[in-house]
């Protein structure tokens, strides 16, 4: 139960990507050479928030001391996911966006190192999330620096 509970917080948090499109806005910023094609973003979005729910789920049945610890940072971590989302794609607002996804990385990596003390493979389970996370980080980045022009104060 505790899988699908999860599952619906992540479900929460992939509607601000229909809510909240790239648009024409996105479109016209210089964005680096890594960029992933737009396709990709559904698809690895879709997986993650799989994994990010089973490791939760994992976790819960686990139990520990830590784990009132771990579910914080679970909400944390998908709380700020749901808020990047609209602050960037629907206010374009570039830098506070900056700063939401490094807080979320920091606790994301955090919530990583708990999850493991809990039970390893859910600890694993969110090395892809961090690494994506990274990338939406350095892509995050390189659109602050390069758009100039297309920030909001």
């Amino acid at each position: 139960m505790i899988f699908f509970i999860l599952l619906a917080a992540s479900g929460a948090a992939a509607a601000t990507g229909v809510l909240f499109k790239p648009g024409a806005w996105y479109v016209a910023l210089q964005k680096p050479s890594f960029t992933p094609p737009n396709w990709a973003f559904p698809l690895v979005w879709t997986a993650l928030y799989i994994l990010m729910a089973l490791a939760g789920a994992r976790a819960a049945f686990a139990g520990g001391p830590l784990l009132g610890l771990a579910m914080a940072l679970w909400a944390l971590q998908i709380a700020l996911n749901t808020l990047w989302t609209p602050v960037f794609f629907g206010a374009h607002r570039i830098r506070l966006g900056m700063v939401i996804i490094s807080i979320m990385w920091i606790t994301i990596a955090i919530l990583m190192g708990v999850l493991w003390q809990i039970d390893w493979l859910a600890g694993m389970l969110f090395v892809p999330y961090l690494a994506w996370v990274t990338v939406a980080a350095a892509l995050n980045g390189s659109i602050w620096r390069n758009n100039p022009d297309a920030l909001r104060s």
